[in-house]
């Protein structure tokens, strides 16, 4: 059972933490680099991310093909959030000894 310094310990540490994922940015592309998503401010939970950026290649813009288009930014959204998501599982981990946190991958 944990008493109460450890538990302040183990507060501290996951605010330090979540300080640091807040500072970190992850980039993801699709389609060969047509489109690339920037993350920042990662969570420690679900969907605790922000898009800061999408970059579009003027070769991916086809006014034929809207379909593709969109399916290449949700595709780098999709990628580059699984990305932020699995940082901040890597950092928690050492902190819950393997245990696993609501809403955390």
């Amino acid at each position: 059972m944990m008493n109460n310094e450890m538990m302040r310990q183990l507060q501290a540490r996951m605010a330090k933490l979540q300080e640091e994922l807040a500072s970190q940015t992850v980039e993801a592309s699709a389609g060969g680099g047509a489109v690339s998503v920037t993350i920042s401010e990662i969570g420690m939970g679900p969907a605790q991310a922000r898009v800061q950026r999408v970059k579009i290649a003027p070769e991916a813009v086809d006014p034929e093909d809207i379909e593709t288009l969109e399916d290449l930014v949700v595709a780098a959204v999709n990628e580059a959030l699984s990305k932020a998501q699995k940082i901040a599982a890597e950092k928690v981990a050492p902190l819950t000894g393997g245990m696993k946190l609501p809403g955390m991958p």
